[in-house]
């Protein structure tokens, strides 16, 4: 898994963030922990499953959603479906060798 680091990428209070597989992170941190590896990666593995495109289009539309809902841009980010299932499941580093494909339909 690729690893830039950045300025400007993710934007403050975001340690990183996953754009087409590679791994942007906050220049001013001292690297990324097993937990932050896991949770990205389980968005990798989405993105493939949705043929990427289909990731983004269904993130942006659930964040609007939720967002709309809870009035609130961080409350509708953490209930996005897809961030629900990485953040269950980011402590266990297997956690990828027994994901069922579209795991995160359960966080819906």
């Amino acid at each position: 898994m690729k690893i830039v680091y950045s300025n400007f990428l993710p934007v403050k209070g975001f340690r990183a963030i996953n754009l087409f597989g590679v791994i942007f992170a906050r220049k001013e941190e001292p690297g990324l922990d097993e937990r932050i590896l896991t949770h990205e990666s389980v968005h990798t593995r989405q993105m493939v499953e949705l043929l990427v495109v289909g990731f983004y289009l269904w993130y942006i539309m659930e964040w609007t959603f939720r967002w709309i809902r809870y009035k609130d841009g961080y409350t509708a980010y953490r209930n996005i479906c897809f961030e629900r299932e990485a953040y269950d499941n980011d402590t266990d580093p297997l956690y990828l060798k027994q994901r069922r494909r579209y795991a995160f339909m359960k966080y819906l």
